[in-house]
């Protein structure tokens, strides 16, 4: 009983540090010059489903990082995205 409490415990801790790095905040500012790349949509695209579900209670959260430079976030949020789906099609299939 006591070690699903510590591994409740970290899942929250963990989704809590991984709310902190969501898109939509204001660490990419269009007059500072500074965009979201690569690298920043496809850690976007892997914690979609934790940004979506904090954006229902926040409305400074949002999924996908409109201040970005372009393809390459789109690309990079698209990988990260379909990270997310691998493994299910292998645990579906009949043997």
């Amino acid at each position: 009983m006591k070690t699903h409490l510590i591994l409740i415990a970290m899942l929250v801790v963990i989704l809590l540090g991984l709310a902190a790095c969501a898109a939509g905040t204001e660490i990419f500012d269009q007059e500072a010059g500074r965009k979201a790349n690569f690298l920043h949509g496809l850690w976007h695209g892997v914690i979609a489903p934790i940004s979506f579900f904090i954006s229902l209670f926040n409305k400074t959260v949002s999924i996908y990082e409109i201040n970005n430079i372009g393809w390459a976030y789109d690309l990079g949020f698209l990988i990260g995205i379909g990270a997310l789906g691998v493994g299910g099609g292998s645990s579906a299939r009949r043997n």
